[in-house]
């Protein structure tokens, strides 16, 4: 991987840049606009209840899960201090075990509890399923418009999103990463809200244990790009600064109205599945690893499933 700007047919960077990206890529643009204004609201109705207090003790618990995955993803770097590289197959094989851990995540500690909060405040099975499945959808377009406005780079497609061609590739492939530590941190965020444990745990062990791989792949992504260990594991420990910062934008999120915290955990797991589809698993393949990033995928399943049924 080389630290030199890629040859890219993005817009020009600056405003008429922006714009001109955004009417090539506007579906995404709409996406991002929609989920944008969706969260604003949220926010907007969130705020009395954490201005009296009330949500004290979620904010104190999703900020401290938050630091923890963060000192996970710096565990995680740690080693590059000492290696330089690899094997891609083990490389692959780890990002296998963390995508499997987020699906996991997904749908047992986040979709399920949503399943159960919306049907309990809704008193239907129908209109809960829909509230749910309102909630995946938002989590994909805001991916969808934060995928499409964030320089950053794909394995499988090469460097996208505005601006792209005056970034170097390695700093495209540290976006890439930081890019989706925003939703794990939302999933915590919000998997806190209501400050209990038997939600929150779980899925902050998933997403703390699963960023041990990827604070490690970054830091020797940029140890191959020719920078020294120290400064490459620093820049893979910044990347996990977003984990803090999204659990507490995912606890506010899930704290103005009661049916916002089903939507919100909804969300969550629909950026994260977004996320494990079209980043974790693409990257695994296309080298020959696919079986064994396949086999790491269904253990970290099983391990999540586990640590999941532990908590419960």
């Amino acid at each position: 991987m080389e630290s030199a700007p890629t040859p890219s047919t993005s817009a020009p960077a600056g405003a008429t840049g922006l714009v001109a990206h955004a009417r090539k890529h506007w579906p995404s643009a709409l996406a991002l606009a929609i989920a944008g204004l969706f969260l604003l609201g949220m926010l907007l109705a969130s705020f009395s209840r954490l201005a009296s207090g009330q949500g004290n003790t979620a904010l104190a618990f999703a900020f401290a899960a938050g630091m923890a995955c963060f000192a996970a993803n710096a565990l995680g770097a740690a080693p590059a201090l000492l290696l330089r590289s690899i094997p891609k197959r083990a490389e692959h094989v780890l990002l296998g075990i963390a995508a499997g851990m987020m699906l996991a995540a997904s749908f047992f500690s986040l979709l399920m509890p949503a399943i159960d909060v919306a049907t309990t405040l809704s008193a239907q099975r129908g209109t809960a399923l829909l509230v749910v499945v309102a909630g995946l959808a938002l989590g994909t377009l805001l991916m969808l418009g934060l995928d499409a406005f964030t320089p950053h780079e794909h394995e499988h497609s090469g460097p996208c999103g505005p601006g792209n061609a005056r970034v170097g590739r390695v700093w495209l492939f540290v976006f890439a990463i930081a890019l989706h530590n925003l939703p794990e941190g939302m999933a915590v965020g919000v998997a806190f809200a209501e400050a209990d444990l038997s939600v929150g745990l779980p899925v902050a062990g998933a997403i703390a244990l699963q960023d041990m791989p990827e604070g490690l792949v970054v830091a020797l992504a940029m140890r191959a790009a020719g920078f020294g260990a120290l400064r490459a594991v620093l820049v893979s420990v910044a990347t996990g600064a977003l984990e803090p910062i999204g659990a507490l934008l995912g606890v506010a999120l899930s704290s103005g109205f009661a049916i916002a915290y089903p939507l919100g955990l909804a969300l969550a797991a629909g950026a994260m599945l977004f996320v494990v589809s079209h980043e974790v698993i693409p990257e695994t393949h296309g080298e020959g690893h696919e079986t064994p990033a396949t086999v790491g995928l269904m253990a970290g399943f099983a391990l999540m499933m586990v640590v999941d049924t532990l908590f419960a």
